[in-house]
């Protein structure tokens, strides 16, 4: 992964204040347990405060030979409050811990599913699921043992300082000369840690993204002998990010020793003017005992303090790489965009109302539509899963900085009839994906208008769209879970009988019959083949009965016996719906009831197969790349054999 992929994704830009806003919006909503928490540090703080005073009373009742029975008792009693409170607060804070990394990655998944996906597209996989394991573990200490230690740590130290004072003050100046110099050395590396932790944290992330794409693309890692350059690859983002965590480690060890030094140097200093104020009977053996009590007793404020706040550290880095994710845009606020512009009138018709009264108006239409890819989404570029980018260009946003660069739709317009096969075609980059995409409202157009019912987009919600419409994506991904779960992903509650109809259609019924558990048996993409896999999510879309029926090349992997097969689920749905395909074998666009030629970002021609072999020269051209036979339904100026230029695909 290139440095400017880390750029775009580090979290560096962000103030402090800032993360630590991000950061205590997970602690928020726990805030009784962590006043509660707080208490009882408070409460075991002031048992340990009180020890030192009264081992005092013991040692004073020795010189006088005074009952220690009293004395002794208060140091049992004290012993035993301090550990029960002790135990205690340490459930509290394990259980909240658990719950704030419950909510952080439930509350991260939630948002990840119903952002933009675009948004989505932009980012490694692996990434992203970083964000989700490795990220939330860190602000776990950081909004729990961190906040409790460090009020801990503040009252153990305000509290044994004015302890202190009450014993002796010239004690006491001596001992914060030196933690305050400790102190300002400690504060110093802070920053310098803050931005190790958060190098490793982003080094990870890129470990993650890399990891994810070797292992998708695992036969061609080996088929082109690639271990080793992969190896290589993954482990530089380790050794970065191990890099980065040593320099932590380093810092965080420098900043503890100096506290254990201070705290040393100060018993060390303490011993010698004590005896010296001992000597001159300014103050009591048993005072100077006590008072060393305290200066041992400011090592564990001391160094909770310490920890606390490098453990802040890594959670405020990690709070900003989860904000990234957090103020991804989502979905919802199309939809609220939509409410919005329906105004409460649902029978507002856009321009499909005007296709005629003798004419049946389409279900889909394109208006004049443009769309360019942001430059900014550089990261996301290639084509995606989503179909948000890549194969049809990587456009630019519409602003005017970048106004000059070629859209990757430019003023298309299109209608999708009620019923029949509609096929998108054309030169890769034409915008074939990009249009399925905007048909999906994956995308939104920079320009023009999509039209659903003689409705803009614009007035109907992401559900209203999307209810009416099944998707298969060029990938075929399968989802995590049995054959009969990713058969009816799209249609929940239906029945066996419909399942097994798309079974049947795609040729699939014999493979069900040899998986252990038939339907129930759990699959993922690397137990089925490409074409399986291709099968399964065209009769995922079968078992729906959509309205509308999108396939992005979903022949690509299929065998001519099974390609038949499809051609006729295709024809099916045809005759009660609509079909919109975009294809590269023209013995998918053939029997279209209409051909799309897309050029450039440009609707260049529609018609039936015939019709644009006798009429344009690409279409020609393309069907010649492919190498059918021209007989086949060629006009008589066509010459076979004719020399064209091959075009990268249709």
């Amino acid at each position: 992964m290139s440095d400017g992929r880390l750029k775009a994704g580090a979290t560096g830009e962000r103030s402090t204040r800032d993360k630590i806003r991000a950061l205590w919006a997970y602690a928020r909503p726990h805030k009784a347990v962590l006043v509660v928490a707080l208490v009882l540090g408070a409460v075991g703080t002031a048992t340990e405060l009180a020890t030192p005073l009264v081992t005092k009373a013991v040692l004073d009742g020795l010189e006088t030979s005074a009952s220690l029975a009293t004395p002794i008792t208060i140091l049992a009693v004290l012993l035993v409050a301090g550990t029960v409170v002790g135990l205690v607060q340490g459930i509290m804070l394990g259980t909240l811990a658990e719950r704030i990394i419950l909510a952080a990655r439930t509350g991260l998944v939630r948002h990840l599913l119903h952002a933009r996906v675009p948004e989505v597209t932009a980012r490694q996989p692996g990434e992203l699921v970083t964000r989700v394991t490795s990220d939330t573990l860190l602000i776990r200490e950081a909004t729990t043992s961190s906040v409790v230690n460090f009020v801990n740590g503040v009252i153990g130290l305000v509290g044994a300082i004015v302890l202190m004072a009450y014993l002796d003050v010239v004690l006491l100046g001596v001992t914060v000369a030196v933690l305050v110099l400790a102190g300002i050395s400690v504060v110093a590396l802070m920053p310098r840690l803050s931005r190790a932790q958060q190098e490793a944290q982003e080094h990870v992330g890129a470990l993650g993204g890399r990891l994810e794409g070797v292992i998708r693309a695992l036969r061609t890692v080996k088929s082109a002998r690639a271990e080793s350059r992969e190896t290589g690859r993954v482990s530089a983002h380790a050794e970065a990010s191990a890099r980065s965590g040593i320099r932590a480690v380093k810092l965080e060890n420098v900043s503890w020793t100096i506290t254990g030094v201070a705290v040393n140097l100060a018993v060390m200093l303490l011993l010698g003017v004590g005896a010296w104020r001992v000597s001159t009977e300014a103050i009591t053996v048993s005072t100077l005992v006590a008072f060393l009590l305290y200066v041992f007793q400011l090592m564990m404020p001391v160094m909770l303090l310490t920890m606390s706040l490098t453990s802040l550290q890594s959670g405020l880095a990690a709070a900003a790489r989860i904000s990234e994710v957090e103020e991804m845009a989502l979905e919802a606020e199309d939809d609220a965009a939509a409410a919005s512009a329906a105004g409460g009138d649902g029978a507002v018709q856009g321009s499909g109302a005007m296709a005629g009264a003798d004419a049946e108006p389409p279900l889909v239409r394109l208006r004049d539509v443009t769309y360019r890819y942001p430059a900014t989404n550089g990261v996301g570029a290639g084509r995606t899963a989503a179909g948000a980018a890549g194969a049809d260009g990587a456009g630019t946003d519409g602003t005017a900085a970048n106004a000059g660069r070629s859209p990757a739709l430019d003023g298309v317009s299109i209608d999708v009839p009620r019923r029949g096969h509609t096929a998108i075609v054309g030169p890769s980059g034409a915008g074939k994906t990009t249009i399925m995409s905007l048909l999906l409202r994956f995308l939104h157009p920079d320009g023009g208008h999509v039209e659903l019912d003689g409705r803009p987009y614009g007035g109907l919600s992401t559900d209203q769209i999307r209810s009416r419409i099944a998707y298969v994506e060029q990938d075929t991904p399968i989802v995590p879970g049995t054959l009969r779960e990713n058969l009816a992903y799209a249609a929940p509650g239906a029945t066996d009988a419909a399942i097994w109809a798309a079974v049947d259609a795609l040729r699939l019924t014999e493979r069900v019959a040899v998986l252990p558990d038939g339907l129930d048996t759990e699959v993922s993409a690397s137990q089925l083949s490409g074409g399986e896999r291709q099968r399964v999510a065209v009769a995922r879309a079968l078992v729906a009965r959509p309205e509308i029926l999108l396939l992005d090349e979903a022949t690509a992997q299929l065998d001519g016996l099974t390609e038949a097969a499809l051609a006729e689920a295709i024809r099916d749905v045809a005759s009660t719906g609509a079909v919109v395909t975009i294809a590269h074998r023209i013995s998918t666009v053939m029997d279209a009831d209409q051909i799309v030629l897309l050029e450039r970002g440009r609707v260049r021609a529609t018609g039936r197969h015939t019709e644009l072999l006798a009429r344009d020269e690409l279409y020609r051209e393309l069907v010649a790349a492919l190498r059918l036979d021209a007989s086949v339904a060629v006009p008589d100026e066509a010459v076979p054999g004719e020399e064209v230029p091959t075009p990268t695909g249709v």
